[in-house]
């Protein structure tokens, strides 16, 4: 495989580790007690608010190293995917005011190089070698 190609996956997975990295620090400092409300809104329980560490800050570490990146990167989709049903599924046809923009195109965008990370795999620069990395 070309270099430039291997660059181009190390730099999806590190754009999408490191930002979604700062949203599990968030949740490392601030808890995940206030996710507990959306879950029971859609009936589940309170306990898959932990899910968010794992989702926003093992999976971005995993998916930084390369090290399981297709798996760490699915668990970020669906992350993402619950957060946009439960949090923001009441902006999905909203523009944002103040420059425009969609109102759910970080958690979207987000979603989407995650689910190319998990299509594409790590690439030669990782850690480990496997069928999910």
């Amino acid at each position: 495989m070309p270099a430039r190609e291997e660059v181009g996956r190390l730099a999806l997975r590190l754009g999408l580790g490191g930002i979604l990295f700062f949203h599990g620090v968030f949740k490392l400092t601030h808890g995940v007690e206030w996710i507990r409300q959306p879950l029971a809104g859609v009936g589940l329980p309170g306990f898959l608010a932990y899910g968010a560490y794992v989702a926003e800050v093992i999976a971005p570490l995993l998916v930084i190293v390369g090290w399981k990146a297709r798996l760490a990167a699915l668990v970020i989709a669906f992350d993402m995917m619950m957060a946009i049903v439960l949090v923001l599924r009441s902006q999905l046809l909203t523009i944002k005011g103040g420059g425009g923009g969609w109102a759910v195109e970080l958690e979207v965008l987000i979603m989407l190089v995650a689910l190319a990370v998990a299509l594409l795999g790590s690439g030669r620069y990782r850690l480990g070698r496997g069928v999910w990395d």
